[in-house]
């Protein structure tokens, strides 16, 4: 999109500056010279805009040395048009991201999807919640277990009240939640030298140096999200359950992984039918921790901000496949000192899995 201009949401403000308030968030970038960016505010100022908001970073692109992202408000219809058109006279990098008008009424109308802006805004995403948590479907292995919904609903309300900047929820896990952890952690750790691969492997002891991660113990977020913060900057926020591929997506662009707290049935302790902690503890986090693919998760994070229904599809078919249960082909050292191609897991899905984890390594699957 490479102009805006405003929108009445079906009221008349012909001749009004004041019935409608438009809010638009502008991209542009600027090579570096003296006095550049206060021509471009100028420009803003002439139309009678409002700064509320600037932030900059290095360009991403190799033409430009700054990206400038600014948040404008402005009571007067087309003044965003003219802005983008006179700051074209200064770089032909000028993009409307976004842009709500509030009418007399109060009803504001958007040209994109609502996305964060900063991290207290995914505050928003705390009871988007699609399924699961506290609430079991009638297969689920604890449906009919009174003390462990009381239990998921406890933990759940941690997460529901949760808000950004405050402590993450410390979660004292009972000796039968930490026994279904240590099946799961025992089993999966025994698979992890022949199917898991090189970056998990290197970042796993040091989980269990930094974090607590063993058998016997279940880590705190906390912890894991200050070591991840260290590591990449990634941290962890807990939810619910089952976020909206957008809300979850979106979160990522900010480096920001929601992760259940409570845990799978120990009548099952190698089957879940969702994400529970030793998904996100043992199938996710520890990538997290490695800066490529940390980088490539905010890539697809980023790129799902203000994203189409139709994109953001997409973009989870490619987390699918990759995050959750991809495989790569890496190059290792037989026992014979020679170099042979291998393949090993990478995605979550796969990685906390005993199963799973056995069977996509085995001549059975059909590998694409």
């Amino acid at each position: 999109m490479n102009q805006t201009s405003a929108h009445s949401c079906g009221h008349d403000h012909t001749g009004s500056s004041n019935t409608e308030v438009e809010r638009t968030t502008l991209l542009f970038s600027v090579n570096d010279r003296v006095g550049i960016l206060d021509e471009c505010l100028s420009l803003l100022r002439a139309q009678g805009i409002s700064l509320t908001r600037i932030e900059s970073r290095p360009s991403r692109t190799p033409d430009w040395d700054y990206d400038f992202f600014v948040d404008l408000q402005t009571n007067f219809p087309g003044s965003v048009d003219k802005a983008v058109e006179a700051l074209s006279s200064l770089t032909n990098n000028v993009r409307v991201i976004t842009t709500k008008s509030t009418g007399q009424h109060g009803k504001q109308c958007a040209t994109v999807p609502w996305f964060p802006r900063k991290m207290r805004d995914l505050d928003s995403f705390v009871d988007k919640v699609l399924e699961m948590g506290e609430e079991l479907d009638s297969d689920h292995p604890g449906a009919t277990d009174a003390v462990y919904r009381q239990r998921r609903k406890d933990i759940t309300t941690l997460a529901r009240t949760y808000r950004w900047g405050m402590p993450l929820p410390h979660i004292d896990y009972t000796e039968d939640e930490v026994k279904t952890w240590g099946v799961v952690y025992r089993k999966l750790k025994s698979l992890l030298p022949t199917h898991a691969c090189r970056e998990y492997t290197h970042v796993f002891p040091l989980l269990e140096q930094n974090c607590g991660y063993s058998e016997n113990n279940i880590p705190q977020l906390e912890d894991i999200s200050r070591f991840l913060q260290e590591c990449t900057g990634f941290t962890l926020r807990p939810v619910m359950g089952l976020l909206s591929s957008r809300d979850f997506l979106n979160a990522l662009g900010f480096r920001v992984f929601h992760s259940t707290q409570y845990i799978r049935h120990s009548s099952k302790p190698l089957y879940t039918p969702e994400p529970d902690v030793c998904h996100e503890l043992i199938g996710h986090v520890p990538l997290f921790a490695d800066p490529a693919f940390a980088a490539f998760s905010q890539e697809i994070g980023l790129a799902s901000l203000g994203a189409s229904d139709e994109d953001i599809e997409k973009l989870a078919t490619i987390f699918w496949f990759t995050v959750e249960f991809g495989l790569c082909q890496q190059t290792t050292l037989n026992s014979h000192g020679v170099k042979e191609t291998t393949v090993r897991a990478y995605g979550a899905g796969l990685l906390s899995s005993f199963g799973e984890l056995e069977y996509c390594l085995s001549d059975t699957p059909q590998r694409r």
